[in-house]
């Protein structure tokens, strides 16, 4: 029952990632900004590397000790702001912000699926992609901050 369990949870997740990589590049097709461009790509490629770390960790290839430690930073941007909805040549900051909700709930899904589980080594791996997401969100609420808000030269 347990092994089942961990299955369909890794499943789960395997599922996230891939809607959110698909999610990311949708979004690089409406976006003319080839900066913004950039970062979605770039979004869509570290989905699909938590896709393959997922695929790799339920074939116990790879242990969660091999995700990243840093301490993600939240700016809560996206739990203040509303999300603007995604649409063709919308501008850079718009892009930033849907992007920042987007990680929100990602984050918030990995935590919701550690919560359900006994401590050990799968709620650990599942708190350290979530994480990851709040990373994510970190960097684009930079982006979303300094785009949105541009420093002057008068300060």
């Amino acid at each position: 029952m347990q092994e089942r369990s961990l299955r369909s949870v890794i499943e789960a997740a395997i599922r996230k990632e891939e809607e959110a990589r698909a999610f990311y590049l949708g979004l690089h097709d409406l976006v003319g900004d080839p900066v913004a461009k950039e970062t979605l790509r770039y979004l869509a490629g570290e989905e699909l590397t938590h896709k393959e770390f997922l695929q790799a960790y339920l074939k116990g290839e790879k242990k969660f000790a091999a995700l990243g430690m840093d301490t993600p930073i939240d700016y809560h941007v996206a739990q203040y702001t509303e999300m603007p909805d995604p649409q063709k040549d919308m501008k850079s900051s718009e892009v930033y912000l849907v992007a920042a909700h987007r990680e929100w709930n990602s984050y918030n899904f990995y935590k919701s699926l550690a919560v359900l589980q006994p401590e050990g080594e799968v709620k650990e791996m599942l708190l350290r992609m979530a994480d990851q997401e709040l990373k994510h969100k970190e960097k684009v609420e930079y982006l979303y901050s300094n785009t949105a808000f541009p420093q002057t030269a008068g300060g």
